[in-house]
């Protein structure tokens, strides 16, 4: 399974400090950044409807980030300048990477192949311009790419499974934590009921995902796996 090594490597220019001091310089503050950086593909939209896209976190915080990132720039803006911190994080962290070419190849191939029905969010992501940068941005791209493409897959899992996203998140890996992270307001619902449809909600969300490794060849799905725990490993070594 590649989506732990993808959704660590596709996001981690999002928690990068650097990332976070140049929203800060566009008079944007880390959640407006967050919200807009990955909604604003979506282009000038209302804020209910890049709700629906990233679909696990509570409207009213999406209308908060939002409208608070249109303040200071247009959502196609804000995207744009989040698209360039992840090549320019990509450049500084795996440029160096072993055998990033063949990753960037691998990578590449599977997002091109990959289905965007029913995930308008990964959709908007893939049509924007890609900047011609060297194998550590593209790579960098490709991934976050990949981790969109497995968010809406995970949403759609989710709502087939009966979950609402509240319950979604608290029954997911961080539990509670990341219910609060997303804007929900407590009580949150027991757990226990909750874990074996959370679970059929990601065996959904990596059927879907898997699919688009479907035009690479068994030996190359092994490279890519394998690249990947070996990028892991270089690029955060503790």
């Amino acid at each position: 399974m590649i989506a732990p090594a993808v959704n660590r490597l596709g996001g981690a220019f999002l928690e990068c400090p650097r990332t976070l001091r140049r929203a800060r310089e566009l008079g944007l503050t880390g959640w407006a950044s967050y919200v807009a950086g990955r909604g604003g593909a979506l282009g000038d939209v209302r804020p209910d409807t890049v709700a629906a896209a990233l679909g696990l976190i509570a409207p009213e915080a999406v209308r908060d980030g939002w409208d608070a990132a249109r303040r200071a720039l247009s959502p196609r803006e804000v995207a744009a300048h989040m698209l360039a911190e992840c090549c320019r994080w990509g450049s500084e962290h795996l440029d160096d990477a072993p055998k990033i070419d063949r990753l960037v190849e691998l990578a590449e191939k599977a997002v091109l192949a990959a289905d965007a029905s029913g995930l308008p969010l990964f959709a908007a992501w893939r049509a924007m311009p890609v900047p011609d940068d060297g194998p550590g941005a593209r790579a960098a791209v490709a991934l976050h790419l990949l981790r969109e493409h497995r968010a809406g897959a995970l949403l759609l899992g989710v709502r087939a499974a009966g979950l609402s996203p509240v319950q979604a998140l608290v029954a997911g890996p961080e539990g509670e934590a990341a219910a609060v992270a997303f804007g929900w307001q407590p009580p949150y619902p027991p757990i226990g009921p909750l874990l074996r449809r959370r679970a059929w909600a990601d065996a959904v969300a990596d059927r879907i995902s898997g699919q688009s490794l479907a035009a690479l060849s068994t030996p190359d799905r092994t490279d890519l796996t394998t690249l990947l725990r070996t990028t892991i490993t270089t690029t955060f070594p503790h």
